[in-house]
């Protein structure tokens, strides 16, 4: 049993992170913006009210001391209209672990994001190691075109994760779908799968919680995908 903390713990991904996380016997604490959210989880879980565009830090700081990771599927709810939620909760999620002592963060980005710019990596490479002919031609160009803003949140949130002295680890999934969990997935250290377009929130959700004890994983982004 581990002693878990999950963030966006009501929303595509976190859902999935609580769910198995209780199933498989963890003590879990839930952050969520509203409690409403979580209406029937009291007795199973922890759950922490906390809005992530203006902390109190001792809410945070609250929610992660003493526990052996922390998990996050923080993201826009609405990606071309949100854009900043991502990294800004991140930062105060990452303050708060420094403060706390908590090492190990495991959150989720997206796929394209090894392409995307940012203050931290002005030159990334022109294309994913593991991009096919499409995404390389067109379907990353496409992604991005919709979603240059999220993108590009997303990108300083890894920025951040690098700057900081966390056990962090990145899951890459393409396109998200609500599938059920299936626990059959590829997965690649450092770049995408390809022919991975989608991946399941539930089988993201399953493999953020497999990595949280792999060494192996630590300041790695993962590629994930069916």
């Amino acid at each position: 049993m581990m002693k878990l903390t999950i963030f966006a713990a009501s929303g595509g991904i976190g859902r999935h992170l609580l769910e198995q996380a209780v199933a498989a016997g963890h003590d879990v604490t839930a952050v969520v913006r509203s409690p409403q959210s979580l209406t029937g989880w009291e007795g199973r879980a922890r759950v922490v009210t906390a809005d992530l565009a203006a902390p109190a830090s001792d809410v945070l700081a609250s929610a992660v001391v003493g526990r052996d990771a922390v998990l996050s599927g923080l993201g826009p709810r609405k990606p071309r209209s949100e854009a900043g939620v991502t990294s800004q909760g991140t930062k105060a999620i990452v303050a708060a672990m420094q403060a706390t002592g908590v090492k190990r963060l495991v959150v989720v980005s997206a796929a394209p994001i090894g392409t995307v710019p940012s203050p931290g990596r002005p030159n990334p490479p022109k294309h994913d190691a593991g991009d096919g002919f499409f995404m390389r031609h067109l379907g990353s160009r496409f992604a991005r075109a919709m979603f240059s803003a999220h993108y590009a949140d997303l990108a300083l949130m890894e920025d951040t994760l690098r700057a900081s002295d966390l056990d962090w680890t990145v899951s890459r999934p393409p396109q998200l779908t609500d599938k059920p969990l299936t626990g059959v997935y590829r997965t690649a250290h450092g770049q995408n799968l390809v022919g991975g377009s989608k991946v399941s929130r539930a089988d993201v959700a399953h493999h953020m919680l497999r990595v949280v004890d792999q060494p192996e994983t630590i300041k790695q982004t993962i590629g994930i995908a069916n």
